[in-house]
């Protein structure tokens, strides 16, 4: 496995109330607690958030097992701040509000950038490959834009959102595209160009800092990685290893592609904002855009394209059976947007739909 790079995972979850599942500013206390656990979370900008973060990990068994370990010990942390914890994008019930988390930055985030700051309870999933280096990051990213939709699709976790079915399987990525650096990155021919970019929009106080590059695959500003942030928050563990390891193959062919010089696809900025949306509306139940030849095509025949695309370096890192296997049964079982869509319609009460997340968050199979 020594060529194979290591990788890790940030999850955010969201903190409810039991009773009601309105979302509960307590995410300081929740951290103390997991704290007195040997699990460091990080508070959000919102104080009904918390983060948890991985180890760097070589296999996607690892992975796995930390981040059982890390919902398990958030879950019980939230239950003893008197809270339930979730994997989901966004809030199920009508929330009061957003409360801005007591820390210098956030509150300066949250006065510079208003409503879009203040109805935030955004929940996402990122996962960071090891790369050679920031150049190499950047080029990765380049390779990996036109597949980003399809991997929204696949994460999709925010369909029912204050209290109703949005119409779309990722509320969430509709509703972060409002910041004014998230969505897909634009093509960089170099990590010189990409950091240009990045002092241009904080110097014309577009962004605050570099903290709020927000694309959806991007170089870490904090380890040697390449970091994918497309996907809402996973329902389950074995939706984001599933996530991670595609994620985590498709940076392993980028890389082999750039070093042998192929060709780069590069979709027309329409053309992949159309994808984005189709991916955000329709979900893994439905039919995405095929950026290739610009033509409808179920998100499940793109998912099997993607698999045999990046076959070879799934089966270096030993991940080309876990991620078949892993693709049917999410597509049999259902993504959390579809779970979600399931609970909602059995009597259109968002209980349902609250217990069938918390089921979800800490499944083990």
């Amino acid at each position: 496995m020594a060529d194979i790079p290591t990788l890790g995972v940030e999850e955010e979850f969201l903190l409810v109330d039991p009773g009601s599942g309105a979302p509960v500013a307590r995410n300081r206390e929740v951290a103390e607690h997991a704290a007195q656990q040997g699990v460091d979370l990080q508070l959000e900008l919102t104080s009904c958030q918390v983060e948890t973060a991985t180890d760097v990990a070589h296999t996607t068994d690892e992975l796995r097992d930390q981040l059982l370990r890390l919902r398990r010990t958030a879950a019980g942390a939230a239950d003893r701040a008197g809270a339930r914890l979730l994997a989901v994008g966004l809030p199920p019930t009508l929330p009061r509000e957003f409360p801005i988390t007591d820390k210098p930055r956030y509150r300066d985030i949250g006065e510079r950038f208003g409503m879009i700051a203040h109805e935030q309870g955004i929940c996402g999933c990122h996962v960071h490959v090891a790369v050679p280096d920031r150049d190499a990051a950047v080029a990765v990213a380049n390779r990996l834009r036109p597949w980003l939709p399809m991997l929204l699709a696949l994460t999709a976790n925010s369909a029912i959102y204050r209290t109703a079915d949005t119409g779309h399987s990722s509320w969430r990525s509709v509703l972060w595209a409002r910041w004014p650096s998230a969505g897909p990155p634009p093509h960089f021919g170099s990590a010189e160009e990409y950091d240009a970019a990045v002092k241009m929009l904080v110097q014309t106080d577009v962004i605050r800092d570099d903290g709020m590059v927000y694309w959806d695959v991007r170089p870490s500003a904090d380890f040697p990685t390449v970091e994918v942030r497309v996907a809402d928050v996973p329902a389950t563990v074995a939706e984001t290893v599933l996530f991670a390891a595609l994620v985590r193959g498709a940076v392993m062919t980028a890389l082999a592609d750039e070093a042998r010089g192929e060709p780069m696809p590069t979709p027309a900025p329409w053309a992949l904002k159309a994808a984005y949306w189709k991916a955000a509306r329709d979900g893994l139940d439905g039919v995405g855009v095929d950026l290739a030849g610009q033509t409808a095509v179920p998100v499940r025949t793109q998912l099997d394209r993607l698999v045999e695309r990046v076959r070879p370096a799934l089966e270096a890192a030993g991940d080309h059976r876990f991620v078949v296997d892993g693709l049917a049964a999410v597509a049999e079982r259902g993504n959390g947007a579809m779970r979600q869509r399931q609970a909602w319609r059995r009597r259109h009460d968002v209980a349902d739909v609250l217990a069938e997340a918390g089921a979800a968050t800490l499944e083990t199979d």
